[in-house]
């Protein structure tokens, strides 16, 4: 059965594909842009623009998992989680090389926890996604404040900006090569593995899943394990290209992370979806951002034009839910 619900998937997938859909849009945003102002459009905007939406897009990794599990499933502790893998690789490495994979070791273990506790949470005391995530997401803020108390001490490695926030291959950072790293592993994942097949399983119908022989508890707490640990790797990368960390360093890609996944075409009721979309997602986002800041817009005014978006794709497909059943 869950072989089945696969080759549906598939199927439709072959009649639509809002990833493709998604890039388009992102690439007549940015062209769209140079009407705007002519000095938009250029080899060094499109790098940055690349840049910026490969953190977005590793951030939203985890989100991406979690989303296309169902059950009403989104990770609002990402967030948190990215501002406290900055915080641990901050403190733990205090700016030394030597240390960078002791304190990558750290935070991968942090947040893989954190994700584990937040799966076994939804699946044992049977806690709305929405309500456990946000609750852990005050457990790790006020974590923070008794570790750090308020004070940022340490520094950032050099090797980090060398080897993430810096050009690696002509005028490509490296994060750009981890970015397309990360997008192969997360097809893999997705499209190759039992894992993946059974996290579409149940996010189309968990209950056709459940009696096709898949342990949907162990799938939900993989889910929300992998989520922490991405996101937790999100926050090391973010602070390569930061340089500095503060309380709330992850806070801005919460939102923009759920706004990439849907953008991309996953739908919120699980079941369909790709991290190509999310990736996709997350370069629109960008581009978006990039025309409102070239349009010296105030920060409220695109958030409200990010919201605006969000809510207009949402509607659409969110439908899909009601046509599944």
């Amino acid at each position: 059965m869950v072989e089945r619900l696969a080759k549906l998937r598939e199927h439709n997938q072959l009649q639509i594909s809002p990833p493709i859909l998604a890039l388009i849009l992102a690439v007549l945003l940015f062209f769209f842009g140079g009407i705007l102002n002519p000095d938009f459009v250029n080899l060094d905007q499109a790098i940055n623009i690349v840049r910026l939406a490969a953190f977005l897009g590793i951030v939203a990794a985890g989100q991406t998992i979690v989303i296309i599990s169902g059950g009403e499933g989104i990770d609002l502790s990402i967030g948190a989680v990215v501002t406290l893998g900055a915080i641990l690789t901050f403190r733990i490495t205090d700016g030394e090389d030597s240390r960078v994979l002791i304190g990558l070791a750290a935070l991968l273990a942090a947040g893989t926890s954190i994700g584990l506790i937040n799966g076994l949470g939804i699946v044992l005391l049977r806690i709305p996604p929405l309500v456990m995530t946000l609750g852990m997401t005050g457990v790790i803020q006020g974590t923070i404040l008794v570790i750090t108390q308020g004070e940022m001490v340490g520094d950032t490695p050099e090797i980090m900006s060398d080897l993430i926030a810096r050009p690696l291959i002509g005028k490509l950072p490296g994060v750009t090569i981890l970015w397309i790293i990360v997008g192969v592993g997360m097809w893999v994942l997705l499209e190759r593995t039992r894992l993946g097949k059974n996290l579409f399983a149940i996010g189309t119908n968990r209950t056709t899943a459940r009696l096709s022989g898949v342990r949907v508890p162990y799938v939900v707490i993989a889910a929300f394990t992998l989520s922490g640990l991405l996101s937790a790797f999100g926050g090391f990368v973010l602070l390569a290209f930061a340089q500095t960390v503060f309380l709330q360093l992850g806070d801005s890609y919460l939102f923009p992370s759920i706004a990439a996944v849907v953008v991309g075409g996953t739908v919120l009721a699980g079941g369909r979806g790709s991290y190509w979309g999310t990736m996709a997602g997350a370069l629109v986002l960008t581009v978006i951002d990039s025309l409102l800041r070239a349009q010296q817009l105030e920060e409220a005014y695109q958030l409200m034009v990010l919201g605006l978006v969000l809510v207009a794709l949402t509607s659409v497909y969110g439908r899909e839910q009601k046509l599944r059943q």
